[in-house]
Parts: structure tokens; C-alpha cells; sequence
């Protein structure tokens, strides 16, 4: 049998190819396997549990057919995404994680996060992201009506974009101390998250130690999964 890791989906209405290569996905391969874990921004934008559009119901019930035949799911909450709440776990059957978590695979403990965390060279973003995941902020967000969530959220998306095409390359994706902060912590020999879309496996040395960090793909041209059995992990793309 093989666990199933997929980040970075982003889904909404406005792209509509996304939700059916993943509805394919899940009806296909994902029945076959252990367990599916998604790691953050499964949605492009979620503004509360009582506020889905169709695509992103589409997916729900996708991921509660998938439950309910059997293959348990497990989703993480990621910067786009993380006002998901119980109420989705009872329409898709998903449980969610916290993050960071271990996760033993095979005998193998492995520290899986969203990763986001791990970008602490961008301060602005740290510094949202703090306020973001507050619980009275969520609170006073969540009794806001679905249409004023949803412009709030809308205007939020283009200030990110203008923020992340300011940002210098480097900036963007983890920082190397941070990482290594994570591993040495965790005390496991590979780290495994999404969030950066760049998908690659690095070898690093951390105190000495041979370790390993798997970054998943965004599903924006493609799908990426990274499949894990037995043999160890495989990272690969899904041509649309």
C-alpha cells in the first residue's frame, strides 16, 4: 500500500481544471491508497465552512466519498486556508492536523508541515500570518457576513500577489536556519511540506546528521504527489 501526500491545489471557480483533475484523482488512484494526506492551501481562498462555491463543494464531496469508501484523509491547514473548521470535517470526513506533526511512515518518523512557517525570511508575511491564525481575530472575522468575508479576502489576494512579485527570489522560499530549527526539534531525518511550489528533494546535513527535504508541487499546470510505500518516497508530476 501507498500514502499519498498532495499540497498547493488552490482551489476555486477560477480554475476550473484543477477541480477535475483532482476529482480524477481521488476517484482513481487515492481509492488505492493508505491514506491521503493534503498539506495546506487545498483551497485557493476559504472564508468560513458555510461559505464554499460549487468547485470547491465538488471537492468536498469528492474527499467524503473517498472517506466513506474507506482510504482516511488528512488535511492541514495552509495559508489560504485556514479557517477551515469542523464544520468541514463533517461534510468531507477529513480529520484535521496540526502543524508542524510527525507522521511515522512505514517505521519511519517523518515531520510534515504546510511550510509556510519555515519562510521566516519574509517578516511582513510572518507578521500576518501571527494575526491571522489569532483565535480572537478568527472569531471576530467568522461573524462577518459570507460577502463581507469574501471581499475582504478577495482584497487580502491581491495584496499578497503584489507582495510576493516585490519579494526577491531568495526571500520567498524557506530559510536554511529555519529549516534546520525544524529537523533538529523534530529529531527526524527528513521534512516533508509544500506551500513554496517547487517541487525538488534536497539532501542536507543538519548537526552532523544526513537528512532529507521534500518539497510538493502546486497543481496550478499540473498535479504533484508524492507517493510513499514500503520502498520509500517517490515525488512526481501529474500531466493534465
Amino acid at each position: 500500500m501507498t500514502t499519498l501526500f498532495i499540497s498547493d491545489l488552490h482551489i476555486d471557480a477560477s480554475c476550473p481544471a484543477i477541480t477535475r483533475q483532482f476529482l480524477d484523482f481521488v476517484a482513481g488512484e487515492a481509492r488505492q491508497s493508505e491514506a491521503l494526506y493534503i498539506l495546506g492551501d487545498f483551497f485557493e481562498s476559504w472564508v468560513g465552512d458555510d461559505a464554499a462555491d460549487p468547485h470547491q463543494t465538488a471537492a468536498i464531496s469528492a474527499l467524503k466519498a473517498l472517506t466513506d469508501s474507506g482510504v482516511p484523509c488528512f488535511v492541514m491547514h495552509g495559508n489560504r486556508d485556514f479557517l477551515l473548521g469542523p464544520q468541514f470535517c463533517r461534510m468531507s470526513g477529513a480529520q484535521l492536523l496540526p502543524d508542524p506533526l510527525i507522521v511515522t511512515l512505514y517505521g519511519e518518523p517523518v515531520l510534515v508541515m504546510h511550510g509556510d512557517a519555515l519562510c521566516t525570511d519574509d517578516r511582513a508575511y510572518q507578521r500576518l500570518r501571527a494575526t491571522v491564525r489569532d483565535a480572537n481575530w478568527q472569531r471576530q472575522f467568522l461573524a462577518l457576513s459570507a460577502k463581507a468575508r469574501r471581499s475582504l479576502a478577495g482584497a487580502a489576494r491581491v495584496g499578497s500577489q503584489a507582495h510576493t512579485a516585490d519579494l526577491e527570489y531568495a526571500i520567498a522560499d524557506v530559510n536554511p536556519s529555519s529549516v534546520d530549527a525544524a529537523l533538529r526539534s523534530a529529531g527526524t531525518a527528513t521534512l516533508l511540506h509544500g506551500h513554496t511550489h517547487r517541487p525538488a528533494i534536497h539532501p542536507l546535513m543538519v548537526d552532523g546528521r544526513a537528512c532529507t527535504r521534500i518539497v510538493l508541487g502546486d497543481w496550478h499546470a499540473q498535479g504533484s504527489v508524492l507517493r510513499w510505500n514500503r520502498g520509500g518516497p517517490e515525488l512526481a508530476s501529474l500531466p493534465r
